[in-house]
C-alpha cells in the first residue's frame, strides 16, 4: 500500500481500468484536475504508471512496486518484524540468501554478516551490504527487473541452483489463506529455487500482507521453519492455527 492515500486510490482505479483520463480521475477522487496531474507526475517518477495525453496508463509491472517506495512504507512494522526475527536467528549460519524485499533489507542491516557468505538478488540490498567489513557478498547474474531493482530470470535461477544455503530469509507480496504469494512469476521462481536449496527457511512479513493480493503461490506457510510477523489480524487467527509463527 502506498503511503500517499491519493496515489493509492489512483493506482487502484488504474488496476481496474488500465488507463484513465485526468478528468475521470478527478471526478472519481473528488479533487481538482491540477491535483491529479501533480499526482500522476509523482507516480510516473517512481515507476507506477506512464503519463499520456490527457491521462495515464498503468505499467504492466506496477504491482511489483519499486523497492525505493517499499522501503518507506510501513517502516515501523518492518522494524518490529526485524527485531522479532533477529531474536529468533542463530549466529552460526555461514551461507545466507536474502531476497529482494524491503522487509528483509531492514533485517539484514541489523544482522552480523561479517565473515559470512551472503547471496542477494537485489541491487539496493547489495549496495548497502558492501559497507560491512569481512562480508563475502555474491550477486548472481541475470535479467534486471528495473522496478524491483532485482535480478531474476533463467540464468539467475541456474546460478542459484548451484548453491546450498544454511539460511534463507524471504518475505512475500501477500499472505492469502495459509499461503505466501508473489505478484511476479520471476520473483516467485527465484524464491522457490533458493527455498529448495536451503536448510532453514524463514519468512518475515508485517500484517499489511494480509490485505494485499498475489497471483503466484510461493510456498505454503507450513513449509517454512519460522514465520515472523509483527501481529496477526484477529479474523485470521483460526486460519493460521498450528503454523510455526512468531509474533
Amino acid at each position: 500500500m502506498l503511503s500517499n492515500p491519493r496515489q493509492e486510490k489512483i493506482l487502484n482505479y488504474l488496476k481496474k481500468n488500465r488507463s484513465a483520463t485526468v478528468k475521470e480521475l478527478a471526478t472519481a477522487l473528488y479533487v481538482s484536475e491540477a491535483t491529479i496531474r501533480r499526482s500522476l507526475v509523482e507516480m510516473q517518477e517512481i515507476g507506477l504508471l506512464r503519463r499520456n495525453h490527457g491521462g495515464a496508463v498503468l505499467l504492466e509491472e506496477a504491482d511489483e512496486i519499486s523497492i525505493f517506495v517499499r522501503m518507506t512504507e510501513n517502516a515501523y512494522e518492518k522494524e518490529v518484524v526485524a527485531t522479532k526475527a533477529l531474536k529468533a536467528l542463530r549466529s552460526d549460519y555461514r551461507t545466507i540468501f536474502l531476497d529482494s524485499s524491503s522487509t528483509v533489507l531492514a533485517l539484514a542491516q541489523r544482522m552480523n554478516l561479517s565473515n559470512k557468505t551472503v547471496v542477494v538478488n537485489n541491487l539496493e540490498t547489495a549496495l548497502r551490504l558492501t559497507r560491512i567489513k569481512g562480508i563475502n557478498l555474491i550477486v548472481p547474474g541475470g535479467t534486471i527487473d528495473t522496478t524491483a531493482i532485482s535480478i531474476t530470470g533463467s540464468w539467475a535461477n541456474t546460478l542459484l541452483s548451484d548453491f546450498h544455503f544454511d539460511l534463507m530469509l524471504a518475505s512475500c507480496a501477500a499472505i492469502i489463506g495459509r499461503g505466501a504469494y508473489e505478484t511476479s512469476l520471476d520473483q516467485r521462481d527465484i524464491k522457490r529455487t533458493v527455498f529448495d536449496r536451503s536448510k532453514v527457511r524463514i519468512l518475515v512479513a508485517d500484517h499489511t500482507k494480509f490485505t494485499e493480493e498475489g497471483n503466484y503461490l510461493f510456498k505454503d506457510l507450513s513449509e517454512f521453519d519460522k514465520v515472523v510477523l509483527d501481529e496477526i489480524p484477529k479474523d485470521r487467527l483460526s486460519d493460521l492455527k498450528g503454523l510455526p509463527i512468531i509474533v
